[in-house]
């Protein structure tokens, strides 16, 4: 904002109420058009753990909304506007396991059980969370006999196989061999996060079953508290085999928005940061009447 006001030789007020009046333009000229795939996901605004809620719609990247916080009602606002035919077009809504979003699609949204898909991302970090919480413990447990075997490994744990060289398996599957809990738990995520790479719902309902058996088995106490919380959500998992969608457009959009928040060097309003996430992520026809671009 600084630069453009210099570079117009206007005050940063002036600049910020020329953003202002853009965005209400384009909000005001914008049909509130239901997509059929919409993402919601929390974005940061500031350190404390302070978020606001941004919806997207999937297939054109845009964000369709942002609301304060991440509560039941930040999401209501959304779903509130849509008319009861807008709502009946939206065909599935992926989003992370966040109570109060799931909360409030299945109060506004119907048959939301088979349209809320809860995104594969989510589940990886979760289960990588539990490798590495498994990798911790049995540091310590090496440490304490003198064992440093461990030290400067965690990103080695939590890397895809696809990306790891020959030399580097080699090291992992000696590890694997000499720390065979960390061993396990690693084997289990691996396992999980394969069963996305199936097509057929059936399929994956079978191979769920047999991970989710193995998971409970494995005495990993942080594999088992996810596999406790896959299990309950399975349902919504296994939309994913129906409709093919995940939230990382959503998460794109995240990324944007932090670099938008990163130029600005933060914002001190929620206000503030909505409009710029509109200005320049919205898809919205910002000139004046009878100006467009290039003219």
């Amino acid at each position: 904002m600084s630069a453009v006001a210099k570079h117009l030789r206007i005050s940063w007020d002036e600049a910020d109420g020329i953003l202002a009046r853009a965005v209400r333009r384009g909000l005001a000229r914008r049909d509130v058009v239901a997509p059929r795939y919409v993402g919601i996901d929390e974005t940061a605004f500031q350190k404390r753990h302070e978020y606001v809620t941004v919806v997207s719609d999937l297939e054109r990247g845009i964000v369709l909304d942002v609301a304060d916080d991440r509560r039941i009602e930040s999401l209501d606002a959304f779903w509130q506007k849509l008319s009861p035919s807008q709502i009946a077009n939206v065909e599935a809504v992926a989003m992370d396991m966040w109570g109060p979003y799931i909360h409030s699609t299945f109060e506004h949204l119907p048959d939301a059980e088979s349209k809320i898909v809860f995104d594969k991302f989510h589940v990886a970090q979760h289960l990588n969370d539990a490798v590495d919480r498994v990798r911790r413990s049995e540091h310590r447990r090496l440490l304490a006999e003198g064992d440093s075997s461990l030290a400067r490994t965690k990103y080695d744990w939590l890397r895809h196989p696809g990306t790891l060289t020959h030399a580097e398996k080699c090291a992992l599957a000696e590890l694997r061999g000499h720390v065979r809990r960390l061993g396990r738990a690693w084997a289990l995520n691996e396992m999980a996060m394969k069963i996305f790479d199936l097509t057929a719902p059936w399929a994956a309902d079978r191979n769920f079953e047999t991970w989710l058996i193995g998971a409970m088995r494995s005495k990993l106490e942080p594999i088992k508290r996810v596999a406790r919380m896959l299990r309950k959500h399975w349902g919504q998992l296994r939309n994913y085999f129906v409709h093919r969608i995940t939230n990382a457009g959503s998460e794109a959009m995240n990324t944007k928005i932090q670099q938008l928040k990163g130029r600005a060097r933060g914002f001190r309003n929620r206000e503030r940061l909505r409009r710029v996430i509109f200005f320049h992520c919205g898809g919205l026809d910002l000139y004046p009447a009878g100006v467009r671009c290039g003219q």
